[in-house]
């Protein structure tokens, strides 16, 4: 299992655009990706589960990759948080 945490950097937190980024890069891999934030944890892959967290500027998140490509996902995932959160 790979995890990281980040701090969401964008003032207007987590929403839709930036929220279909993520997603479309988390369905790229055969991994299973889930975020945590506050508590409540939810499939990275599923724009309404990431929405419905409602995660704000400054929440620290938790990501969690599982699978045969683990380590290439939470990289790029990673990267594309930093990019655009």
């Amino acid at each position: 299992m790979q995890t990281f945490t980040y701090t969401i950097r964008d003032k207007e937190g987590v929403h839709a655009r930036p929220a279909g980024i993520v997603v479309a890069e988390a369905r790229k891999y055969a991994s299973t990706a889930t975020i945590t934030s506050k508590g409540r944890t939810t499939d990275l892959k599923k724009i309404f589960g990431v929405m419905g967290l409602c995660i704000k500027f400054g929440e620290e998140i938790t990501i969690n990759v599982t699978g045969p490509d683990e380590e290439i996902a939470a990289e790029a995932i990673q990267k594309v948080f930093a990019l655009n959160l």
